[in-house]
């Protein structure tokens, strides 16, 4: 064999040698990345051993992993009036301040109000924090509660016409006026009523009202009463409350004398001050109270069986017919006997008439009489009963 045979040969070996480590190179990167990617292409949920069970991560393809959202929110629920932190470990509860216009005090007010500080300062036994939070002022509830009174005053006009009417009828002067006076007084009620509405309405549409509120945050660690191994997580909710509600109420008193009222925050005010600290824009446009009236935390809707339903229509309805029924027999009733007193007027009216025309043919004793029997005589016995004798007509 040749110089160049046998180089060719090596060569030949030396192509193989290099496709044989190239494939087993391959080979082992494939592997390698099929350690590194999950099976399927979607998105899959680790459980994080160092967090509960509603606190996962997500992990992506690139073998990127991303937070849950609760790993954001610094607290794990709203219980009794708490905020509960760090696995129980910690108790928040809040007080919401109210306090007075320092500038328009004069000067013996402001300083019976900064020794009452200092009174409130010098009884704190325990760390607080002040947060002060600026939101949107909001005037639905209180437009809502404007067309409530509005429509109540209202009701009560309409009830006042119906009186003054009825008044009309039996010819009582004296009440149609005092009724007329009432309902007056009530309509200008209703006017100004109207008009705060409105205003108030207006208001509300300017987004450049703010409303600065202030706080008082008291916590409370579970560390603080020793080893809480030997409690239920139920014992340990009611140690917590009872500790923070009689911080609470300690703060409350002191702040009284420097005139700034407060009072705790129950549950759904913590919900809702938590929901604007996370939603700042978003609390504005839908806030907490909408969402819950709309129950949309709800995972189901219940409603009244279908024939339960029909049934009370059914009741509605009879109860406006007869309604309508009785008011209706009331006004015919009254027509009725009103058109039968002036009948019976004008035929005492006539007998009297006649009775006069045979006064000189009679005593006078019988005249007097013959009258009093005309005014005192049930007229509709005197139509039923048949007459037993003519009446005498006069001798041409």
């Amino acid at each position: 064999m040749d110089t160049v045979q046998l180089l060719n040969l090596i060569l030949i070996i030396i192509l193989i040698l290099i496709l044989i480590l190239g494939f087993i190179a391959a080979l082992l990167i494939y592997k390698m990345r099929r350690k590194r990617e999950p099976n399927n292409d979607t998105e899959i949920k680790v459980n994080n051993p160092n967090q509960s069970a509603e606190k996962t991560n997500l992990i992506t393809r690139t073998g990127k992993a991303i937070d849950s959202i609760y790993k954001f929110m610094e607290f794990d629920e709203v219980l009794d009036n708490m905020i509960v932190r760090k696995g129980r470990k910690q108790y928040v509860m809040v007080i919401e301040c109210k306090g007075i216009n320092y500038d328009l005090l004069s000067e013996d007010e402001k300083n019976a109000v900064e020794s009452g500080f200092i009174e409130f300062l010098n009884t704190l036994r325990f760390s607080i924090q002040l947060y002060v939070q600026t939101r949107k002022l909001n005037f639905e509830d209180l437009i809502q509660n404007y067309h409530e009174r509005i429509h109540d005053v209202d009701n009560q006009i309409a009830r006042l016409n119906a009186q003054i009417e009825n008044a009309k009828r039996n010819g009582n002067t004296e009440a149609v006026s005092r009724l007329e006076f009432e309902r007056k007084r009530k309509q200008n009620i209703l006017e100004y009523g109207e008009s705060i509405t409105d205003y108030t309405e207006k208001l509300s549409e300017s987004k450049n009202i703010l409303q600065q509120k202030t706080y008082i945050i008291i916590s409370y660690y579970t560390a603080e009463f020793g080893d809480t191994s030997t409690y239920s997580k139920d014992e340990i909710d009611d140690i917590a409350f009872s500790e923070l509600y009689t911080r609470a109420q300690t703060l409350i008193r002191a702040l009284a004398s420097a005139e700034v009222t407060g009072k705790v925050l129950n549950s759904e005010e913590l919900m809702e001050l938590l929901y604007v600290a996370y939603n700042r824009d978003q609390s504005e446009v839908y806030t907490l109270r909408n969402a819950l009236n709309s129950e949309y935390d709800k995972l189901y809707s219940t409603a009244k069986d279908v024939l339960e339903t029909k049934k009370q229509r059914l009741e509605r309805q009879v109860e406006e017919n007869a309604a309508k029924l009785a008011a209706k027999s009331i006004i015919d009733a009254d027509k009725e006997q009103r058109e039968k007193l002036r009948q019976e007027a004008k035929i005492r009216e006539r007998a009297e008439e006649m009775v006069d025309e045979y006064k000189d043919e009679m005593s006078n004793s019988l005249y007097k009489a013959a009258k009093e029997k005309v005014k005192n005589t049930d007229i509709q016995e005197a139509i039923q009963d048949k007459p037993k004798r003519r009446i005498i007509r006069k001798n041409i």
